[in-house]
């Protein structure tokens, strides 16, 4: 009976070795897996801090642009992406997408390949509104706001900011103001 007992105690041992050495070997791999995802760059695109995208924005001379403060634009960039560089929203009714920190729109702005009848006023690629360089999208948006809508072409920018005190989104920036 003892040898019995030692046996099958030996073999549960044996067993639960085997079982420890393949977790041990699991938690490697996940390891390993997870070193790989938090090493690889991150695909969500820069998020501007409040002040600097209001810094880039007054360098690319939009402060004043067509009669539109520096606030107006800090405003509707964080109503629009939350100041995301490579925020898109696919709009339904026309088949249509938003790109960038300002949502600039397929059907009239840039050229995506997939939005039907697109007019591709400011003669670039949609691409281009989702790098972590937002020039391309502040050189966009005064294309933008020089036709006639001016910023009420920015869904955004009619619903949160228009004929509101705006002075609280550049508040603390250091913009040489």
């Amino acid at each position: 009976k003892r040898r019995r007992m030692k046996g099958s105690q030996s073999s549960l041992q044996q067993e639960s070795h085997v079982q420890n050495t393949e977790l041990a070997a699991s938690m490697k791999a996940l390891l390993l897996i997870l070193g790989v995802f938090f090493t690889l760059p991150a695909s969500d695109g820069k998020i501007y801090e409040r002040c600097d995208f209001a810094a880039q924005a007054k360098r690319q001379g939009l402060d004043g642009y067509k009669g539109y403060s520096l606030p107006n634009w800090v405003c509707t960039a964080y109503y629009e992406s939350r100041f995301n560089t490579r925020a898109t929203n696919f709009n339904r009714i026309d088949n249509s997408t938003d790109y960038g920190i300002l949502q600039i729109n397929s059907r009239w702005w840039c050229f995506d390949g997939k939005t039907p009848r697109a007019k591709n006023a400011c003669g670039i690629n949609c691409n281009d509104l989702l790098t972590d360089d937002i020039t391309a999208a502040l050189t966009c948006a005064k294309r933008v706001v020089s036709d006639p809508a001016g910023m009420e072409a920015w869904v955004a920018w009619r619903n949160n900011c228009k004929g509101k005190d705006l002075s609280g989104w550049i508040k603390d920036c250091r913009l040489g103001l």
